[in-house]
């Protein structure tokens, strides 16, 4: 095999083809990595059986990491080839099963060279104990709840007048290490909109879905959405401490949105 570019990748047996992974799996070096496999498969197309990612030299993994594995596995898939997860340490391992990713990855079985630990050891950002940025999380979430007050009422009432149901919308998401909250928006789609969901088209491909015209929601949604005040209410997820002001999107965990993520969706997480 050959390698045109760099020597980012190893060739370690007869079709087999191995790729350290960084020490910090972020977003430039998810890049980086997206880079070098289709760069790899490019370079020897049908030659590859077996590509390994090597963790080995990883402490830390953030969703810019997990996007940048859905897509291997997706590149790999399309050359016929196998994906493998080798030498996985607690973070990265603590991160999988969180998403139930690691249901979804072939990974290298217990006992051949993983790495041990507990969730005290998992490495996370350096703005997850940041008490200036929770300050400025608290002093935010205030204001942005002083502002949802003066909100309130003329949106709750265009809410009910146009079909009495109820005013806000929560949805059970995950923050660090899996835990679970409930987060608040102000209702933007009808009630039965996920038992109807089925009979509208989507115009995204894999996992996202999205229709531009969707009839399901509101006409008071409508504006809602386009002015982004339907996202107020999770200023009181905020000042909880659920979310931050800056940050990923907390996702939903359930299996099946991760199975499609990983048979069609070119990322896992959306902005915050």
């Amino acid at each position: 095999m050959t390698n045109n570019s760099s020597s980012y990748y190893d060739t370690v047996a007869d079709h087999t083809v191995k790729i350290p992974l960084p020490v910090l799996f972020s977003a430039n070096e998810a890049v980086s990595v997206k880079q070098s496999v289709q760069e790899l498969f490019q370079n020897n197309a049908g030659k590859i059986n077996l590509l390994l990612l090597d963790f080995s030299q990883t402490t830390f993994m953030d969703s810019s990491g997990i996007g940048a594995l859905v897509n291997c596995r997706k590149l790999t898939t399309a050359q016929g080839a196998k994906l493998r997860l080798i030498n996985l340490p607690t973070q990265v391992r603590m991160v999988l099963s969180l998403t139930n990713l690691d249901e979804i990855f072939e990974i290298e079985a217990d006992g051949e060279n993983i790495t041990e630990g507990s969730a005290s050891d998992i490495i996370t950002h350096p703005s997850m104990k940041s008490k200036p940025k929770r300050v400025l999380d608290i002093i935010g979430a205030i204001v942005g709840l002083g502002i949802t007050a003066v909100l309130l009422i003329p949106i709750a009432l265009l809410i009910k007048l146009e079909d009495g149901g109820p005013i806000f919308f929560g949805q059970m998401r995950c923050s660090w290490l899996g835990k679970q909250f409930r987060m608040w928006k102000f209702r933007s789609m009808v009630t039965n909109a996920e038992a109807i969901k089925h009979t509208i088209e989507n115009k995204m491909s894999g996992a996202l879905f999205k229709n531009p015209n969707d009839p399901r929601i509101t006409r008071i949604g409508k504006f809602l959405r386009r002015t982004s005040l339907d996202e107020f209410p999770q200023f009181w997820n905020v000042l909880k401490g659920d979310m931050s002001l800056v940050g990923t999107r907390p996702p939903p965990r359930t299996k099946s949105i991760v199975m499609k993520f990983c048979n069609g969706a070119d990322s896992i997480l959306n902005r915050a």
